[in-house]
């Protein structure tokens, strides 16, 4: 929804940058983004996009009522187009509610068998995540007094395996006015890198990050419990 999009895109293309869409498919059946699957398309963008189940009684819940037939419609003009095929399209589950993700080979499976068989749909894989307790989902933990319950459920099932692949070991988020974080969720937490000083990207160089401590808090229990989990889904 940026004015900015489009040339975002084609100077990175121009770039040679490999460009990935964290795609919501409802915002392709908004008014005035009909645009956009094709033109994804024509710059090779690979898409990762949200769909929290395979059925539309979850998604209902989880994201509100129409969401589902929207998110299908949205994957119908995708795959058109070669998505899940010729170009990259991978679908994201997150739990519904304060518990962890199941396996997510034998969901990619599931999701695959009903996606095809039910709506003709096609994909390339399922990325899991585990629902960071942060923001809204914060709020709801707090609300229905889980708060604690989840934390400490998120602690037991750290998981030693999953720290060596994090992404924030190999991988700076930055925001629109050119700040560093740590990840995406640091960046939601207004949790800026600390080297002396918050930098913009233009003031450093790589070997500024080098053996530089990472900025940590409550909500990267999340990263490392069970499987672990990252923006490709589980690390362990």
């Amino acid at each position: 929804m940026n004015i900015h999009f489009k040339y975002l895109v084609e100077i990175s293309r121009d770039a040679g940058c490999h460009i990935i869409d964290r795609n919501n498919l409802t915002i392709i059946e908004e008014p005035g983004f009909g645009w956009l699957p094709e033109f994804l398309a024509n710059h090779n963008v690979e898409i990762i996009a949200s769909l929290p189940c395979y059925g539309p009684e979850n998604v209902a819940r989880q994201r509100g009522n129409g969401v589902f037939e929207k998110s299908i419609t949205a994957l119908h003009k995708l795959n058109a187009l070669g998505y899940g095929s010729a170009l990259p399209l991978n679908l994201v589950y997150n739990p519904v509610g304060a518990t962890l993700p199941p396996s997510q080979s034998k969901l990619e499976t599931d999701y695959r068998e009903v996606l095809k068989k039910q709506f003709g749909i096609t994909f390339n894989n399922l990325y899991v995540l585990t629902n960071q307790p942060i923001a809204r989902f914060a709020e709801d933990l707090r609300l229905h007094g889980k708060w604690d319950e989840y934390l400490d459920l998120l602690a037991n099932s750290f998981n030693p395996d999953s720290v060596e692949n994090l992404m924030c070991r190999n991988t700076l988020s930055v925001d629109h006015e050119g700040r560093l974080y740590d990840c995406d969720f640091n960046q939601m937490l207004n949790m800026q890198i600390d080297n002396g000083e918050s930098p913009y990207l233009w003031d450093i160089e790589p070997k500024h990050l080098e053996e530089r401590p990472i900025k940590t808090g409550y909500h990267c229990l999340a990263c490392t419990a069970g499987s672990g989990s990252s923006c490709t889904g589980t690390l362990a």
